[in-house]
Parts: structure tokens; C-alpha cells; sequence
């Protein structure tokens, strides 16, 4: 079986959709590796490091997708006039990516006429045994963290107290909404560099989590109980 990774086109994109340590046990267990020239550089995976690995550096995108069993992406195949990928790949390829469908229909119903098998990463249930692949939490994690370090660098003071000799800078105060994963690595990350942090949710199941990173939490008074997988880092004060 043959999978293959293109490069990722979309503007400010840096990420690639397997490195070269996966790339390695995908080959040990028996795949077939083609990488698009240059799709690992701007993560700083050179083309070299994949070919040391068992993987074959590939020139031509069209003919690389062309041949593939499995198609590995970061985001949605492009459909420009000049790149093309739903109609590179052939019916029957199964394509896995984190397609966001309600987001790209257009995207989907050519996958669908094209009769590309889709896999959308973002759509995986959230459950203990699909965890590795759960695409959603593991960038939310990282967007908490840099959700934080970017309020730091915004701020016009400093994050934790300071003592000096001409006197005393006080934390500064965050305000986390939304308290799912990204809001609780915010808040983690803000608690670690000295700041002193209040996050809210609308769901009081919470509460415990943001207390135990060292956040005081602050409850929102609803008419019915809400509960949800999601949630999102909202403002910094």
C-alpha cells in the first residue's frame, strides 16, 4: 500500500501531515512512503532526513497522488486552477485530513463525485481509544499556550510580581472564558508565568479543572444545564 504526502499550499501553513519518525514505523510495518519534495521543510524536516528514513522524495505532485492507495493531508486538497488535487488522485483513494466538511462543502461534494473515500480528522469522536488521532484537542492545546504567551507580549505589564529595588510590579490579572482544552492550557500557561487568573464556563462540571491549575473560577448562573466537548479561549484582561 502506498501512502503519500503532499505539501502543504495553504498561506502561513508550516505544518506537514507525517514526520519522519512516523514515516518510519509506517515503512517498518510494510507501507510504501512518497513524500512531495519540500513538504516537510518550512516544520524543518529536510527531504534528506525523510530519504534516510526509507521514504521517496517526489518531483511531481500529479503523479505522485495519482498513484496512491491513502493520501495523508494537514488541510482540505486544493482545488485551484493550477494545483488540483481532488482530480489528481484517482476514484477509490482514500484521502485523511482535517477536512472541517461544513466548512469546505464545495471540497467534499467533489471528493464525493470523484468517489474519494474521506477521513476528517477533526471529526473523530473524542473517546479514550481514538485519542491519538484527536486532532482537535491536540491543536487546542497548543493554541491555549500560544493564546498566552501572546497576551503576555500584548500586555502592557508583566505577567508575574515583580520585587525590585525601586519597588514592587504586581501579577497581572487574566480572565480565561472557556475552560475545554485550549482555555485550560491557557490557563496553565498564564498560572506558570506568574499571573493571577479567573476563568469562567458555561458548564460548572469544570469548575474542579480550573481550580486545580490555580485559577479562581467564576460561575455563569443558566436556566438549563449545558454541556459540551468544546470550548475556546475567548479574551485576556
Amino acid at each position: 500500500m502506498k501512502i503519500v504526502v503532499p505539501k502543504e499550499t495553504r498561506a502561513g501553513e508550516n505544518r506537514v501531515a507525517l514526520v519522519p519518525e512516523s514515516c518510519k514505523k509506517l515503512i517498518q510495518a510494510g507501507y510504501e512512503i512518497s513524500i512531495e519534495k519540500g513538504a516537510g521543510q518550512s516544520a524543518y524536516y529536510l527531504d534528506q532526513t525523510y530519504h534516510e528514513v526509507g521514504c521517496t522524495i517526489e518531483d511531481d505532485p500529479s503523479l505522485m497522488m495519482g498513484s496512491a492507495d491513502v493520501v495523508l493531508k494537514v488541510h482540505p486538497p486544493a482545488m485551484d486552477a493550477g494545483r488540483n488535487e481532488v482530480e489528481w488522485m484517482r476514484p477509490g483513494t482514500v484521502l485523511i485530513a482535517s477536512l472541517m466538511p461544513l466548512r469546505n462543502i464545495d471540497v467534499m461534494r467533489r471528493l464525493s463525485n470523484r468517489k474519494i473515500t474521506a477521513f476528517s480528522t477533526d471529526a473523530i469522536p473524542r473517546t479514550t481509544r481514538a485519542q491519538s488521532m484527536d486532532t482537535l484537542s491536540s491543536m487546542a492545546n497548543i493554541i491555549g499556550y500560544k493564546g498566552a504567551l501572546i497576551a503576555s507580549v500584548e500586555l502592557s505589564k508583566y505577567f508575574p510580581m515583580f520585587m525590585t529595588a525601586a519597588g514592587t510590579v504586581f501579577p497581572a490579572k487574566v480572565f480565561v472564558i472557556g475552560a475545554a482544552v485550549s482555555g485550560l492550557q491557557a490557563i496553565a500557561t498564564a498560572r506558570r508565568l506568574g499571573a493571577n487568573v479567573t476563568a469562567t464556563d458555561v458548564r460548572p462540571e469544570v469548575k474542579e479543572q480550573i481550580e486545580s491549575l490555580g485559577a479562581k473560577y467564576v460561575g455563569i448562573e443558566l436556566k438549563e444545564s449545558v454541556s459540551t466537548g468544546t470550548s475556546s479561549t475567548r479574551a485576556f484582561g
